[in-house]
C-alpha cells in the first residue's frame, strides 16, 4: 500500500475553505493571540527601511516623505506575501502620519491576507473615519477595499458583484492607472484570499495591461508568473518568476516562486537550490526580528515543496527530514492544517504504516473538518496497509461523514475519501467498482492547476499505481504509471511503475528499457533507496 500526495494544496481548495478559514480565526485558538493568526504585538512592531524587497510606489495623501516611503514599503511586502512586514510598515507609516487613511487601507488588505477578516474590518472602519482628508482617487480605493472585505465577509449575498462594479467604475474614470488593473485581475480569481495566486488567462491579460502603463511594477510581474503556472505555461512562468527573483532578491517568496517554474521544467536542482535559499532567508529573518516561524504561513508551504522536491529525486532523507519538520509547524487555519498530511502520506509511500498511523490519528483530532477527512482518509489507508481492513472500513466511514461538513463543489475537488474507498475495493477484487473510481481520481488530480497541484498529482499516481499492483490489478497499475509519465517524463517513480508493470505482462525489452531510464532520472538518489536495489536486481536479471 503506497500513497503520497502531499497536497491536492491547490488553489481550488484554498477558495474553497479560505473563507471558513478566517470565521474560525476570530475564535481564540491556542498559540494565537486574541484569536488573531499573528498576535498584534509582532504586527505593530517599529520597522526600518529595507532593501532587496523590491521598488514599488502608490502616491499617497502625505506630507511626510518618510511616510510615503513606509507606505510604498508596506505595499511591496504586500504584494508579495510578507503579511507580518506589510503590516508592520503601514503601522509605521502612521506612526509618522496618523491621518494617512490609505495606510489603514493597506492593513485591510494585510489583514485579509492574514485571513484575519475581523481586524480588516477595524482597519477600514478606521479608514473610513478619515475619508474627508482623501483624495478622490483614495476615495476610490476605500469603496473597493471595502467591497473585497464585504466579499471575504461573506456577509453580502451580492459582495461579488459588487466588489467588481466598484473596480469598473474606478476603470472607467482612470483607464490609465495600472493599480486599478492589478485589482481588477486579482477580483477576476472569484476570491479574496487567493490574492493572484489563482489566476487564468483573463487575469493575465488584466496583468499585462498594468505592465504596459508601468513595466516595472513589481506585483504585476509576480501575479503574471502564477497566471502562467495556472495556465501550464511553463517557459513565460520561468522567465518572469525569474525576473520577480531578480528585482526582489530579500524576498523569500520570490526564489520560492522562481523554484516552482524550475520545478515544471525538470530542473529540480536547480529548484532545490532556490527553495533552499528561500529557508536561509526565512531562517535569518526570524532570528534577527525575532519572530517565531509559526506565523510565517510561507515556511511549512516551502519546506514542503523542497521536501516534495527531494523525494521526486529519491532523496528520500533529505525529505523526511524537511516533511516531519513542515508536520511540526502550528497551523492556523484549515487550509494549513490540511496540509501537514504530507508528513504520513510520506509515511504510508515509504510503507511506515504504524508511524503513518499515529501522525494520521493526530490530524483526525484537528478542530477543522477537511484536516480530520485526510487524517482518516490517512488512517484508513495506513490501516489496510497492516492489513486492518475492517478498522480501515470504519475509517472510511468517518472519513465520509466529515464529507457532510464540507461544501459540495470541495468534496468534489478532493481526492478524499475517494482514494481510501477505491483502495478497500481494489484490495477486495472488486475492480468493476474500483477501477472507475481510480480513473476519476487521476483525471480529478491531473487537472487541478498550480504547482503545488502539479507535483502532488504525480505522487497520487503512483500511489494509485502501487495499490493496483498490491491489488493484483497490472492494467491498472499500467495506465497509471502511464499517466506518470506523460504528466512528467523526468520522473524516476513513473517509468519505474511502468517497467514493473511491462516485467509483470511479459514485455520483457519495455521493461528493460524502463528500468533503465528509471535507473538513470534516480542517479543521485540515496544509494539504499529500496526502489533502486529492485531495478538493480531486475536488469541484472535480463543480462
Amino acid at each position: 500500500m503506497k500513497q503520497d500526495a502531499c497536497g491536492i494544496t491547490t488553489l481550488i481548495v484554498f477558495g474553497l475553505f479560505a473563507g471558513a478559514a478566517s470565521q474560525a480565526q476570530q475564535s481564540p485558538h491556542e498559540g494565537h493571540s486574541n484569536g488573531r493568526p499573528v498576535p498584534l504585538e509582532i504586527l505593530q512592531r517599529p520597522v526600518t527601511l529595507r532593501t532587496g524587497i523590491g521598488e514599488l510606489h502608490e502616491k499617497v495623501s502625505t506630507r511626510s516623505p518618510e511616510a510615503q516611503s513606509f507606505y510604498d514599503q508596506g505595499l511591496a511586502y504586500m504584494h508579495s506575501y510578507v503579511w507580518i512586514e506589510a503590516a508592520r510598515s503601514f503601522h509605521q507609516a502612521l506612526r509618522l502620519d496618523p491621518n494617512l487613511a490609505m495606510a489603514y487601507l493597506g492593513l485591510t488588505d494585510a489583514f485579509i491576507g492574514l485571513q484575519d477578516v475581523a481586524t480588516a474590518r477595524a482597519t477600514l472602519e478606521h479608514a473610513k473615519s478619515l475619508e474627508k482628508g482623501m483624495s478622490e482617487r483614495e476615495r476610490t480605493w476605500l469603496s473597493i477595499r471595502e467591497g473585497e472585505l464585504q466579499f471575504a465577509e461573506g456577509t453580502n449575498p451580492d459582495g461579488y458583484t459588487a466588489y467588481r462594479k466598484a473596480i469598473n467604475e474606478a476603470l472607467k474614470a482612470n483607464a490609465n492607472d495600472p493599480w486599478l488593473w492589478i485589482q481588477r485581475g486579482l477580483s477576476d480569481e472569484g476570491n479574496p484570499f487567493s490574492h493572484g495566486q489563482a489566476g487564468g488567462p483573463d487575469a493575465l491579460a488584466f496583468y499585462r495591461t498594468a505592465l504596459a502603463l508601468a513595466p516595472s511594477n513589481l506585483a504585476a510581474h509576480h501575479y503574471c508568473a502564477h497566471a502562467y503556472e495556472n495556465m501550464g505555461r511553463s517557459k513565460d512562468a520561468l522567465e518572469e518568476s525569474a525576473l520577480y527573483a531578480r528585482m526582489a532578491p530579500a524576498i523569500p517568496h520570490a526564489h520560492h516562486m522562481h523554484g516552482h517554474a524550475l520545478v515544471r521544467t525538470g530542473r529540480t536542482e536547480e529548484a532545490i537550490a532556490e527553495f533552499l535559499k528561500t529557508k536561509e532567508l526565512e531562517e535569518n529573518y526570524y532570528r534577527s526580528e525575532k519572530i517565531p516561524a509559526r506565523y510565517d504561513w510561507h515556511h511549512a508551504h516551502n519546506l514542503t515543496l523542497l521536501a516534495m522536491s527531494y523525494q521526486s529525486l529519491g532523496q528520500m532523507k533529505s525529505a523526511e527530514t524537511l516533511f516531519h519538520e513542515a508536520f511540526s509547524s502550528p497551523a492556523y487555519t484549515d487550509f494549513l492544517e490540511y496540509n501537514r498530511k504530507c508528513w504520513p502520506e510520506f509515511l504510508l509511500s515509504r510503507q511506515r504504516y504504524q508511524e503513518a498511523l499515529v501522525a494520521a490519528r493526530e490530524l483526525t483530532q484537528s478542530e477543522w473538518p477537511l484536516a480530520r477527512l485526510a487524517g482518516h482518509t490517512l488512517a484508513g489507508q495506513a490501516l489496510l496497509g497492516a492489513g486492518s481492513v475492517a478498522e480501515a472500513k470504519d475509517e472510511l466511514t468517518l472519513a465520509e461523514r466529515e464529507t457532510e461538513r464540507l461544501p459540495a463543489r470541495a468534496v468534489a475537488a478532493l481526492p478524499y475519501p475517494t482514494t481510501l474507498r477505491t483502495d478497500i475495493l481494489l484490495h477486495e477484487k472488486n475492480t468493476t467498482e474500483g477501477e472507475p473510481l481510480a480513473m476519476n481520481v487521476a483525471k480529478s488530480v491531473l487537472a487541478m492547476p498550480g504547482p503545488d497541484a502539479w507535483m502532488a498529482a504525480l505522487f497520487e499516481l503512483e500511489s494509485m499505481a502501487q495499490s493496483a499492483r498490491n491489488a493484483g490489478d497490472w492494467e491498472l497499475a499500467g495506465f497509471m504509471a502511464q499517466q506518470m509519465i506523460l504528466h512528467n517524463p523526468n520522473y524516476a517513480g513513473g517509468h519505474f511503475a511502468y517497467g514493473l508493470a511491462a516485467e509483470h505482462e511479459g514485455r520483457s525489452a519495455e521493461a528493460r528499457q524502463a528500468l533503465t531510464a528509471a535507473e538513470k532520472l534516480w542517479g543521485k538518489a540515496d544509494r539504499d533507496l529500496p526502489e533502486l536495489a529492485q531495478i538493480h536486481q531486475g536488469l541484472a536479471a535480463r543480462r
